[in-house]
C-alpha cells in the first residue's frame, strides 16, 4: 500500500518539473488550477491534499485532451454517487485502490470507465518494514542524476532538478447533496511490490498469498501521456500500463517521519541503520543531499539559516573512504541504483 508521500517542491517549480510536449510536439508546462490551495510537504498522509496531473478536457469539454493541468485534490476518493452530506461518513478506506479490483469495485469502476485518470505527483513515498524492535521507515523514489543538484535557476526554462515520482491514480468529483463546492478527490492505484522492495513487505497478505502492494508507477512521459489522454487511449489499453517497476531506489529514514505532524527535510534524509546519527555524504546519496539543501527555497523550510542542525553534517562532511562498510551504499550502489543483493523475507 501507499500510506504516506512527500512532495516538497514549491508550486512554480512543481509546474516546471512537469513540463511535457502536447499532441503538436509543442513544449508546455501544465497550468495550475487552484494553485493557492497547494501546500508543499515532506509528510503527506491520506485526507491531506496533494498535486495531481489530469487532462484539461476534464475541466473544459472543448480542450485538447493531450493538454495537462495541475490540480490540488484531497487524497482518499469520494465516489460521485455518495449520497450523504459529509464525505467523512464514507465507511471504507479509498486512499489506495488495488489494481486487480479497480474494475470491479463500485468506488472506482465508474470513474475509471469514464476516463477519470490522473497522475499523483511526489518526491517519493514511504514504506515501513516490521522488525523486532518496531517498524523501520524507508523512502522510495526514482533514481536521480547529478543534474538534480544544478536546479531551480530562476529564468531557466528547462527543469534540471529532482525527478518527481509519477503514480497512477483515479479521481472523482463529489457534489454535496445540499449544494456547495465540488470536492475533487483521488486514490493511488497499487500493484504487487517489485522484487527490489519486496523485502520491506516481509509479510504476505493472506488472501491469495498476495504480496503487499506498492504504487503503480508510470515511468516516462509516454506512459504518463497514455494514462492521462482518456479521449485517445481507452480504458482497456490504459490499464495495461499498471504494473510493477524495478526502476526505483530507496534508503532508510528516521522514525521521525512516523509522526504525521513532522514536516521537515529530516523526514526524507538518509540514515545509517544501527547508528545513532545520520549517515554522512557518499557518492550514493550526494544527489539526495544536494536536493535537500537546494529545495529549501519556496518549501516548508524557506531560509537556509533556518535549516535544522542535522543538515550540516550531510552537506559539509567529506565522503567516507571506499573501504567504509556503509549500509546505505550497499543498497543504492555507487550511482544510486539498488544493489543486486537479495533480501530475505
Amino acid at each position: 500500500m501507499c500510506g504516506r508521500t512527500a512532495c516538497s517542491l514549491a508550486a512554480d517549480n512543481l509546474r516546471r518539473a512537469c513540463a511535457y510536449r502536447d499532441r503538436r510536439g509543442q513544449h508546455r508546462q501544465p497550468e495550475w488550477v487552484r494553485q493557492e490551495r497547494y501546500q508543499p510537504s515532506y509528510n503527506k498522509g491520506p485526507q491531506s491534499s496533494g498535486p495531481v496531473l489530469l487532462s484539461r478536457r476534464h475541466l473544459q469539454q472543448d480542450a485538447d485532451s493531450s493538454e495537462r493541468v495541475l490540480m490540488d485534490m484531497r487524497w482518499g476518493l469520494v465516489p460521485s454517487w455518495f449520497k450523504q452530506d459529509n464525505p467523512s461518513k464514507l465507511q471504507f478506506n479509498t486512499s489506495n485502490c488495488r489494481s486487480d479490483t479497480m474494475l470491479s469495485k463500485s468506488s472506482y469502476k465508474g470513474a475509471l470507465l469514464k476516463g477519470k485518470r490522473c497522475v499523483v505527483l511526489a518526491d517519493g513515498f514511504y514504506e515501513w518494514q516490521q522488525q523486532s524492535g518496531g517498524k523501520q521507515p524507508y523512502f522510495i523514489y526514482f533514481p536521480q542524476t547529478k543534474d538534480a543538484m544544478d536546479k531551480e535557476m530562476e529564468g531557466d526554462e528547462e527543469w534540471k532538478g529532482w525527478r518527481l515520482l509519477t503514480m497512477a491514480g483515479i479521481f472523482d468529483c463529489w457534489e454535496p447533496p445540499g449544494g456547495g463546492e465540488m470536492l475533487y478527490t483521488y486514490t493511488i492505484i497499487t500493484v504487487d511490490a517489485s522484487k527490489d522492495v519486496s523485502f520491506i513487505h516481509h509479510r504476505q497478505v493472506r488472501a491469495g498469498n498476495r504480496v503487499a502492494g506498492m504504487p503503480a508507477i508510470l515511468d516516462g512521459d509516454e506512459a504518463i501521456r497514455k494514462w492521462l489522454d482518456f479521449a485517445e487511449v481507452p480504458t482497456q489499453e490504459a490499464v495495461k500500463l499498471i504494473q510493477p517497476t524495478e526502476n526505483i531506489v530507496f534508503h532508510p529514514v528516521s522514525t521521525f517521519v512516523n509522526n504525521i505532524r513532522n514536516n521537515t527535510p529530516e523526514c526524507v534524509a538518509p540514515i545509517e541503520l544501527g547508528a545513532k546519527k545520520e549517515v554522512k555524504a557518499t557518492p550514493s546519496n550526494k544527489v539526495m543531499l544536494g536536493w535537500l539543501k537546494s529545495s529549501q527555497a519556496g518549501s516548508p523550510q524557506k531560509k537556509e539559516n533556518d535549516l535544522p542542525k542535522w543538515t550540516s553534517q550531510f552537506i559539509h562532511s567529506p565522503s567516507p573512504k571506499k573501504t567504509s562498510a556503509d549500509v546505505l551504499q550497499q543498497w543504492l550502489g555507487k550511482q544510486g541504483q539498488p544493489a543486486a543483493k537479495k533480501h530475505k523475507a
